[in-house]
């Protein structure tokens, strides 16, 4: 046993190994800054040169990717609001208003210090648990993984923002667009309207970036100006350092969950950071004076610990039963297949060495990377200086690029643009987006556990230990976070301001977008309620019980509105709004909402890349009011730069009607 462990070390710390290393802890680093991208498309990409390497060599690229993802993807989330990848949306929730308000640095050096604390002990967590998880992961099955989405459901209260049946009713919305498609007790199809896209459902990256990024990019077109306040970006990075030390504890018990949640199949990397973030809020004292949401350090510390951590968590299932705890997983696990490994009970046995050479690699590149992001983060940061009309339409290319490559679909585009609508919607009306994408995300497994329990135990499975263990932690949880929920309250801004003639006439200038709103998101349940009706019992039960519910809940919204108990926070129909430098051009909120819809227009007529380029000529032209010149400069950069990175990672280009009737010269075919 010393021996093998010797041996592993001796491997770990050998030049050769650190050399392959480096290599892929860099090309995780260039996949986690483009967003939606993600562990999948770089460990898919780095599949083809495996073919013939040295097993452990292989491993060391293959370990050094995974690792560094979710370091990297932390620099489009602090610093753009655009999460890098389904584990770190929760950390735009704080990070990008401490970018906006000039304290970009400290916050990548707190997120990328947490990330490194959060990776060495997820990796220190696996070398300890190696050789007694086994049972432990076997003691999960659809019982308690379904009680697990319930205490992710149970974060909802906690982000409910101040108005709780909002919050429930936003993640009612969430859970019924993530049962969209087939059915998994029966694979009928449910409210596809026979489109073959939706029969599939909406995939979870086309969500992200639509309900996060689009409504920030859109909000700072609208203030004309640069992501931050002020240039000071050079200063913050040892208070960043200090936050981290000061909240020591924090970092260590969303370490903790990072990892029990990464070792379960199922949930993968999703939730992690929902669940941290929630922690986070829950356990933070009034005294302690909370801004979370607002820029508070900790709802950045929080997410990146328990996300890095996760990793080590999920190579646990990965190495010694061969079921990949999440996608990047499951490519993984492609990997070690591809360069002869076998996942399973050989991996504590025979390949003992080759699985403590894994979990070292692991803490190794943990370090390799945060020290490369610390490094490239006072450069990457300047980005927040350049006024945002000329970062617009590159944000736009990229997301849109990484949103057609979840299913390689013109779908995924008008999907982008649905969802996006919704969540500027949402953030208008104050409707909590966290919540909603917290349902979207737990939704498929949710209905597939229940469906399992209720099969293999009947509904006696809500007597077995584990799901009664759950069940107290959640209902810990909700107690926590209805103890901790400010009251309601109503904006009263221009009370001040304005006469008391005036007053009632501008409240229901602001309420009346709001209820016809309510009543779409009323309209959409009762829908629901009605397909679910039109299937089997099997097929169309959760969805039945998830829309009457949900259906008390809206209407309950859209009787506080009509009785004018509920105020929009912002004045829906008066442009003029605090702290927002309007381009005069701007003559609504769907401004840039057609512009965007006039992208995917195009992309439909002719095809991606002459889209995006078009695109971005008249953009430049009309918006940033650039000169010809620096305008054909800027399109053709942004256009070699998609045609390079399609071409090195063969990722496809949407076409258009245009390509369909004229055969076209590479690269616009």
């Amino acid at each position: 046993m010393l021996d093998t462990l010797i041996t592993s070390l001796l491997t770990v710390l050998s030049m050769q190994h650190i050399l392959y290393l480096a290599g892929g802890v860099f090309l995780g680093l260039m996949i986690g800054i483009f967003p939606g991208l993600g562990g999948i498309a770089g460990l898919s990409l780095l599949l083809p040169f495996l073919y013939g390497m040295d097993p452990i060599s292989a491993l060391a690229m293959l370990v050094g990717l995974v690792a560094v993802i979710p370091t990297s993807d932390t620099f489009t989330s602090v610093l753009m609001g655009i999460p890098g990848s389904s584990a770190s949306q929760a950390t735009v929730l704080d990070g990008f208003p401490m970018a906006k308000r000039g304290h970009a640095a400290r916050a990548l050096a707190a997120a990328f210090t947490a990330s490194l604390f959060g990776g060495l002990f997820g990796a220190l967590m696996l070398t300890v648990f190696v050789l007694i998880a086994r049972p432990l992961i076997l003691a999960f099955g659809s019982a308690e993984l379904f009680m697990l989405t319930l205490l992710g459901l149970s974060m909802v209260g906690v982000l409910a923002g101040n108005s709780l049946v909002k919050g429930i009713s936003a993640c009612g919305i969430g859970l019924l667009l993530g049962s969209l498609g087939a059915a998994p007790a029966t694979g009928e199809y449910r409210m596809s309207f026979d489109n073959t896209y939706l029969m599939d459902g909406i995939p979870l990256v086309v969500v992200g970036l639509g309900i996060f990024a689009i409504p920030e990019i859109i909000d700072l077109l609208r203030q004309n100006r640069a992501i931050a306040e002020t240039a000071a970006l050079g200063s913050g990075w040892i208070e960043g350092f200090k936050d981290v030390i000061k909240h020591k504890w924090l970092s260590i018990r969303c370490a903790i969950l990072g990892t029990l949640v990464g070792a379960l199949p199922g949930l993968g990397g999703s939730v992690v950071d929902w669940i941290a973030y929630g922690h986070a809020v829950q356990t933070t004292k009034a005294k302690d004076n909370p801004q979370f949401g607002n820029g508070d350090v900790r709802g950045v510390i929080a997410p990146e610990s328990a996300n890095n951590a996760k990793e080590g968590g999920g190579l646990i299932p990965t190495l010694l039963f061969g079921i990949p705890g999440s996608g990047s997983m499951a490519v993984f696990l492609g990997g070690m297949v591809l360069i002869g490994l076998e996942p399973g009970p050989a991996m504590v046995g025979a390949e003992l060495g080759t699985t403590y050479t894994i979990v070292w690699s692991l803490a190794l590149a943990n370090v390799i990377g945060a020290g490369s992001c610390l490094l490239l983060s006072k450069w990457v940061a300047r980005l927040t200086l350049i006024p945002y009309a000329l970062m617009a339409p590159f944000m736009l290319m990229v997301i849109c690029f990484a949103a057609f490559q979840a299913t390689r679909s013109l779908g995924d585009l008008v999907a982008l643009l649905a969802i996006g609508v919704l969540g500027v919607v949402m953030k208008r009306f104050d409707w909590p987006r966290p919540a909603f994408l917290i349902g979207f995300v737990l939704a498929g497994g949710m209905e597939t556990y229940l469906y399992q329990a209720v099969q293999f135990d009947g509904w006696s499975f809500l007597t077995k230990p584990g799901v009664l263990i759950i069940a107290a932690i959640t209902v810990a949880s909700i107690y926590f976070a209805v103890r901790t929920k400010p009251a309601d309250k109503t904006d009263d801004t221009d009370a001040n301001t304005e006469t008391t003639a005036e007053a009632p006439r501008r409240r229901a200038s602001n309420l009346r977008p709001q209820i016809i709103f309510a009543f779409a998101v009323v309209g959409l349940f009762g829908y629901g309620l009605y397909d679910a009706l039109q299937h089997s019992f099997l097929g169309g039960v959760f969805t039945a019980g998830l829309c009457a519910f949900m259906l008390l809940m809206s209407l309950i919204v859209l009787v506080k509105l009509l009785r004018g108990r509920l105020e929009d926070p912002v004045n829906f129909d008066n442009e003029v709004e605090a702290g927002y430098s309007l381009d005069s051009s701007i003559t609504s909120l769907p401004h840039y909402v057609y512009w965007l819809s006039g992208l995917v227009l195009g992309c439909y007529l002719f095809g991606y890349l002459i889209a995006i380029g078009l695109f971005f000529v008249i953009f430049l032209l009309l918006k940033a009011r650039t000169s010809m010149i620096r305008t054909l400069s800027l399109t053709g950069a942004a256009l070699t730069f998609l045609v390079v990175l399609s071409h090195l990672m063969v990722l496809d280009m949407p076409r258009g009607l245009l390509q369909e009737m004229v055969q076209l010269p590479w690269p616009l075919s």
